[in-house]
């Protein structure tokens, strides 16, 4: 199995350098990790390393706060931060952060890995949800590392479930310290293959919404768009939610709306809203009739949108209307704000939660969620009442960093 694994890996390299002819993304991703062995040469040679892999942007910010409690214990190490796709690592590494080191995690080949690993001392390294790669968690624990995997999301249709997968579980067996469960369903599965070194810590991420309530999240010019009216807030929005956004605009005509795109640089066309759109980025302090130029606003600029969910009186979350999954709810639910999105989120167990707690509503096609967001501008009393439960939801869930970091430094 170990050869096919390689394989597969030879493959998958393959097929992003291919890609990457035709994609940005992909030529990112592959640029990239040309880079990363020098990166860690130049930062981290010979140093004590603490090391949180991210697949992308959700998993960093789910490990962040995991990341942020250890690296307080071990002021005098430093810190490696990776990821294997461009759009969690082109978020990051043009922000400020904690990390000595960001960089994307090398293709998965044993030369490559060994060269990697070898240019420091990792003593503690976790990552994220389910982010395995076979000779980058071998290497580590010959290297004498401790490695954990913080917030573990497993599910019945992952490959550890299927007869080919059982090679893959007996290296997470021999390989990694502990596995800390978002959920008692994800813990149960995880035993059921024989992962026994586990417990149920929760979300991290509630921990991390939980602390964005109290920073400043002042945003120039929203508050003088919004106005009076009520603002819709279109978060990490794909071609379906910018459908929904145009609907209610065209039917509701005192309505707000934001549209933060997960892509800033596609274009946004509506078929129904007939006024230019606001741009974020082109607005200056002189603005002064921006409550009257248009409803729409597009925020065509990164960073902004868990800050311009505290003005929302109803948020609309993007990619759960198709396959490429639903992207961060919390963000919105922590300010209190009614949540509505599509219905692919399997890998989101809090959006379940909310559901039933009664902070969110989840619909199968765009033209219910246009009625339910049309209903909910017109009844103030329902948007209140999901308002507080979505803000109770967050509020009530344990501190799973706290859970996290005690246990690891036990070990």
């Amino acid at each position: 199995m170990q050869f096919i694994y390689n394989i597969f890996i030879t493959l998958l390299a393959f097929g992003l350098r291919l890609l990457s002819w035709f994609n940005e993304k992909a030529k990112k991703g592959v640029q990239g990790r040309k880079k990363s062995l020098a990166i860690v040469k130049e930062k981290l040679a010979n140093q004590k390393v603490i090391w949180m892999h991210a697949a992308s942007l959700g998993e960093y910010e789910q490990g962040l706060p995991v990341l942020e409690q250890i690296r307080q214990q071990f002021p005098s190490h430093k810190v490696l931060v990776t990821f294997f796709s461009p759009s969690g690592y082109e978020n990051v590494v043009k922000k400020q952060h904690i990390a000595d080191a960001v960089c994307y995690l090398p293709f998965d080949k044993k030369k490559d890995i060994e060269a990697f690993v070898s240019v420091f001392q990792t003593e503690i390294f976790f990552t994220v949800k389910y982010d395995f790669w076979y000779h980058l968690l071998r290497e580590l624990k010959e290297q004498g590392a401790k490695i954990y995997v913080v917030s573990a999301l497993f599910y019945e249709k992952q490959a550890f479930f299927k007869p080919y997968g059982k090679w893959f579980v007996q290296q997470l067996k021999q390989n990694v310290d502990w596995f800390f469960h978002q959920t008692k369903h994800s813990e149960e599965l995880a035993k059921k293959i024989g992962l026994i070194n586990s417990s149920i810590s929760g979300d991290t991420r509630f921990d991390r919404v939980k602390q964005i309530q109290h920073r400043d999240n002042t945003v120039p010019f929203i508050k003088k768009f919004k106005g009076d009216s009520p603002l819709v807030v279109f978060g990490s929005s794909w071609e379906a939610e910018e459908g929904i956004a145009d609907r209610v605009a065209s039917q509701y005509s005192n309505a707000k709306i934001i549209i933060a795109p997960h892509d800033i640089k596609r274009n946004i066309g509506l078929k129904h809203y007939r006024n230019p759109l606001l741009k974020y980025s082109e607005l200056n302090e002189k603005s002064n009739d921006l409550s009257l130029a248009s409803n729409i606003l597009v925020i065509d600029s990164i960073g902004l949108l868990s800050k311009i969910y505290a003005y929302a009186d109803i948020a609309v979350v993007g990619g759960g209307f198709h396959t490429a999954g639903l992207h961060n709810i919390l963000e919105a639910a922590t300010f209190g704000k009614p949540v509505i999105f599509g219905n692919h989120y399997k890998k989101n167990p809090e959006a379940d939660g909310l559901i039933h707690f009664g902070g969110a509503q989840s619909f199968s096609t765009e033209g219910e969620a246009v009625d339910f967001v049309l209903k909910l501008l017109n009844d103030a009393d329902l948007r209140e009442k999901m308002a507080i439960k979505a803000k109770q939801f967050v509020q009530m869930q344990p501190n799973a960093t706290e859970v996290v970091v005690k246990k690891i430094l036990e070990r």
